[in-house]
């Protein structure tokens, strides 16, 4: 018998343990402070991305002149370093209060959470509780 058939064979049961502790973090209930944090995180992160994006379509609107051409000593590095200050302001931008999107979507999912939980709830047997 080779040495691969070998930890072929007993690979699947070493694996075992394993994926019933990956199963049990996975489905492992959170509180609703983390999820709360988890939402407000998610919230500001997505709008600061948004944010970035636009801010860097406007810049390459209005970045140069319409018919002007490219000057070929411009640095290597140029659009990269545009590119991470535009997200950097856009991730300044959500710090300082953002443009309200990233409330807006706070706020509609703590509704679908607390509706999530309420159902959850109502669900439940008596033992459970």
């Amino acid at each position: 018998m080779s040495d691969l058939s070998m930890y072929g064979a007993t690979s699947s049961t070493a694996t075992e343990p394993i994926n019933l502790n990956a199963e049990k973090l996975l489905h492992q209930p959170s509180s609703p402070s983390a999820v709360n944090s988890k939402i407000d995180k998610s919230s500001k992160d997505f709008e600061s991305i948004l944010l970035s994006s636009w801010l860097q379509q406007a810049e390459q609107s209005f970045g140069s002149l319409p018919g002007a051409e490219e000057d070929e000593d411009a640095d290597v590095g140029k659009e990269q370093f545009q590119g991470i200050a535009t997200q950097a302001l856009g991730s300044a931008l959500t710090a300082s209060g953002g443009i309200g999107i990233a409330k807006m979507i706070a706020n509609s999912l703590h509704k679908a959470e607390d509706a999530r939980v309420a159902s959850e709830l109502k669900t439940q047997t008596p033992s459970q509780k």
